[in-house]
């Protein structure tokens, strides 16, 4: 909170700095300014593979209301925690309803982006993440099926998975394209230079590695008690999780923190004059999931007791599927806080 509060008195200076009428000398001086306003004919140039963008965005947003909306049920009531199939139920059928949705946001940053028709972005926000984990289940209960376990999903249970995608979720994506494309795209404050500024050199514990890293360690750190009553409740069975209505609360912190993370660390980079900041508050964010994958490694380590190979399958397959729910979650949550971050702080400096 305190790191907090002295970003926010740092970026008044800037901006009082920025907006001040400068004198004759300070003009002559200008160039040797430093400091994110330099890169304000660059800082919305679109980022590199932009349809693959749109489409993680679009999907991270469709995955963060389905988990909202799950956990709003639950701690409202609706969803038993003795009854573990009307979570999965109630997963599927919202992430299904929720394709409009994704369509929209996808196929909308698309065209702020200069993407031209939406046909490609809406066809791989149908078919990409959501075929990326059907198939991901579809490998695990063959190799349960291989040894025979009972924890295999019987084979019409998958064709009705199937029906559902294709019959519903599908129509519904390519409805939500359509509008979304049809929208006018989101306004930038400043135009984009016909040239690309050339990026000096920064620090090594300013580079997109090392931002990553730290920057998941904190949203971890958000979730990381909750995390292993809810790791022991679906492993091991012998309690029911009961209190969603703190797990509601600790997922709210996790997105704030999440923000907080994002836009400090893309405000170090945009003062470093690096304006590539789109993927990289995307993985900076989504690198919470990393360190919940590792936990889930470590949980397994010193409190599972799983001997057999279908377990263990079954284990971490659904713990890295979970996990890329989460990346692609966390990663457009972050982005769109920071996006905002950034289109309101060069909105209010004065550009010549």
């Amino acid at each position: 909170m305190v790191n907090c509060c002295n970003q926010v008195r740092t970026l008044r200076k800037d901006l009082l700095r920025y907006n001040r009428i400068p004198t004759d000398e300070e003009k002559a001086e200008e160039l040797e300014e430093l400091g994110w306003k330099l890169v304000h004919g660059d800082v919305f140039r679109p980022p590199s593979m932009p349809l693959l963008f749109s489409v993680v965005i679009g999907s991270g947003i469709q995955c963060f209301w389905m988990a909202f909306a799950t956990i709003s049920f639950a701690a409202l009531g609706f969803l038993s925690p003795a009854n573990r199939g009307s979570f999965i139920t109630a997963f599927l059928v919202l992430f299904i309803l929720l394709g409009s949705v994704g369509g929209f946001y996808s196929a909308r940053l698309y065209k702020t982006l200069n993407g031209t028709g939406y046909q490609a972005t809406t066809f791989l926000t149908a078919f990409g993440f959501p075929g990326l984990i059907f198939a991901g289940f579809f490998i695990i209960n063959l190799f349960v099926w291989g040894y025979g376990s009972s924890a295999a999903l019987p084979f019409t249970s998958m064709l009705a998975v199937c029906a559902l995608w294709f019959g519903i979720s599908v129509p519904l994506t390519f409805f939500g394209a359509f509008v979304g494309y049809g929208r006018d795209s989101y306004e930038h404050p400043t135009r984009v230079n016909t040239l690309p500024r050339q990026i000096p050199d920064v620090p090594w514990f300013m580079t997109s590695m090392i931002s990553v890293f730290i920057g998941g360690i904190l949203p971890f750190g958000t979730v990381s008690i909750e995390l292993y009553f809810i790791m022991t409740s679906i492993w091991f069975g012998t309690t029911y999780y009961y209190v969603f209505g703190f797990l509601l609360v600790v997922g709210l912190l996790l997105f704030v923190t999440l923000a907080e993370m994002s836009i400090t660390l893309t405000y170090f980079q945009l003062c470093a004059e690096d304006y590539h900041w789109w993927w990289r508050s995307f993985f900076v964010s989504g690198s919470c999931a990393v360190y919940v994958f590792l936990y889930s490694c470590y949980f397994f380590a010193t409190q599972s007791e799983m001997d057999n190979i279908s377990s263990m399958a079954v284990y971490f397959g659904y713990s890295f599927m979970s996990a890329l729910v989460l990346f692609i979650m966390c990663g457009a949550m972050g982005f769109t806080a920071t996006y905002i971050f950034v289109r309101t702080i060069f909105g209010a400096i004065k550009v010549d």
